[in-house]
C-alpha cells in the first residue's frame, strides 16, 4: 500500500487495493446503499460488463500473454500486477481465486443482481488466423459458460467470437445454444474492422439470433495487443446496425477522436463522443444503437462524458450499467474527490464511497453511478434495468 502522503497525492485511495475482506456491517446498512435500489427490482439489475481473467492455471484454457511476466516488457509486466492487485486475488490460485473474490463481491448485492462475464477471443490475422503475438489474453467461451453452470445465481455470460475465423458462424450458434447473451468485440485489440464486409455474414447471424453486439468504441488503454486505435471509431459500427444488429458501444466511446467517416477517409477529427452521439441521435438507430456507461466514472472521461450523459434524459432509455471489472479497483482510476471538484458528487458522501470502495469496488461503481448528478439530473432507474434487454426472445 502507498504511504499516506503519496495516497493523499493519488486521484482516488492511494495506489493499490488494499483488499481488506468483507464489507463492514455499517457500510452494508448505510443509507447510501439502502437508497440505491430504489426503484429497481434487483432481478433486473444485471452488470453488462464485467471482465474474467487468469493466468491460465486452471488448466482450463485461461491464457495470457508472456509478455506480462517479462520484466523485458515492463509495461505489460506492470498491467499484470494492477489487474492481479484489482481482483484481490491468491497468485497461487489466480483464475479460481478471481471468480470466487468476484462472486463474493455481487453477493453483497440482493439476490437477482448478476454480473454478466465477458469472454475474451485472440487477436486474428487477415486470414481468420490467431496471433498470439498481438493478444494479450484469452478467456474461452467454454470457461465463461462453465463458470456461470457453477454459479447461475450471479452470472450471466457474453460469448467472444472474432468475425474472421472460418468457424465464426458455428462458434456462434454453438454459444447461443451455451447460453450467451450478447457478444464481445474489442476491435483495437483483437483486429477487427467493424466496416469491413467480411463481417457481413456474422452481422446477418447476430440478427438472425437476436444477439446483441457489445463491442469496444473510442481508443483502449487498458488491453495491450497490436492497438490499432482507428478500429474502434464509432462510426465503424453503421455496417453492424445497418444489417439490424442491436449494438452496445462500450463506454459510450468516451476517450480518444477518430476521422468524421461521414466525410470520407480523409474527413476531419472528431471526439469518438461525439461521433457515438451522432449515431444515438439518427432515428434510423433509435431501436438500434445503445451504449454501456463502463469506465465512464474514470478521471481521463468523466469531465466530458458523464455531464453530457447525465444531461441527455432522451438517452438514458438506452444506456445500460456495466462496470468495467476489475477496473474499478484499480485505486487511481477513479476519484471520488475529484467527482466532488468537478460538481458532479456532494461532498459529503465521497468518504463514504472511499471507504466501501476498499471492500467492494463493484458496490463502489454502481453507488457511485445512481449516485451522481450534473445540474440536478442523474441517471434514469432505466439504465440499470438492463436484464430485460438481454432476456427478449429470439
Amino acid at each position: 500500500m502507498a504511504r499516506p502522503g503519496v495516497a493523499r497525492a493519488l486521484p482516488g485511495d492511494g495506489l493499490l487495493n488494499p483488499c481488506p475482506g468483507p464489507l463492514p456491517g455499517h457500510l452494508a446498512r448505510h443509507e447510501i446503499v439502502n437508497a440505491s435500489l430504489e426503484g429497481l427490482d434487483p432481478g433486473d439489475v444485471w452488470d453488462c460488463h464485467a471482465h474474467l481473467a487468469g493466468t491460465g492455471d486452471s488448466a482450463q484454457g485461461v491464457w495470457m500473454s508472456p509478455r506480462m511476466w517479462s520484466l523485458l516488457h515492463p509495461i505489460d509486466y506492470a498491467r499484470r500486477l494492477v489487474l492481479l492487485n484489482a481482483a484481490c486475488v491468491d497468485t497461487r490460485a489466480v483464475d479460481r481465486t478471481y471468480v470466487e473474490r468476484l462472486h463474493a463481491l455481487i453477493e453483497a448485492f440482493p439476490p437477482g443482481v448478476k454480473a454478466m462475464l465477458l469472454a475474451f477471443d485472440f487477436h486474428h490475422d487477415e486470414r481468420g488466423k490467431p496471433v498470439l503475438d498481438h493478444s494479450s489474453f484469452h478467456i474461452p467461451n467454454a470457461y465463461a459458460a462453465d463458470v456461470v453452470r457453477r454459479h447461475p445465481q450471479r452470472f450471466e455470460w457474453i460469448a467472444s467470437i472474432h468475425p474472421y475465423r472460418a468457424d465464426a458462424l458455428p462458434a456462434l450458434a454453438a454459444a447461443a445454444r451455451a447460453g450467451a447473451r450478447a457478444v464481445k468485440w474489442l476491435p483495437n485489440a483483437m483486429g477487427i474492422d467493424p466496416a469491413s464486409p467480411r463481417c457481413d455474414p456474422f452481422y446477418d447471424a447476430l440478427a438472425r439470433e437476436a444477439m446483441p453486439l457489445l463491442t469496444h468504441g473510442g481508443d483502449e488503454a487498458a488491453v495491450h495487443g497490436k492497438r490499432e486505435q482507428h478500429l474502434g471509431n464509432p462510426l465503424k459500427l453503421r455496417r453492424a446496425l445497418d444489417h439490424g444488429v442491436r449494438v452496445i458501444v462500450a463506454h459510450c466511446a468516451s476517450l480518444g477522436s477518430g476521422v468524421d467517416l461521414d466525410r470520407g477517409p480523409h474527413g476531419p477529427r472528431r471526439a469518438n463522443f461525439e461521433l457515438f452521439g451522432r449515431l444515438m441521435d439518427e432515428a434510423r438507430y433509435e431501436r438500434l444503437v445503445h451504449g454501456d456507461i463502463s469506465a465512464i466514472t474514470q478521471i481521463n472521461r468523466a469531465r466530458v462524458a458523464f455531464p453530457r450523459l447525465l444531461e441527455r434524459e432522451d438517452w438514458h432509455a438506452r444506456l445500460l450499467f456495466g462496470t468495467d471489472y476489475p477496473l474499478p479497483g484499480v485505486m487511481p482510476l477513479v476519484s471520488a474527490n475529484r467527482l466532488v471538484a468537478a460538481g458532479l458528487l456532494p461532498a459529503g458522501e465521497a468518504p463514504v464511497l472511499n471507504e466501501i470502495r476498499r471492500y467492494n469496488p463493484l458496490l463502489f461503481d454502481f453507488l457511485m453511478k445512481r449516485r451522481l448528478a450534473a445540474q440536478g439530473k442523474r441517471f434514469a432507474a432505466q439504465v440499470f434495468r438492463t436484464r430485460p434487454f438481454f432476456s427478449r426472445e429470439r
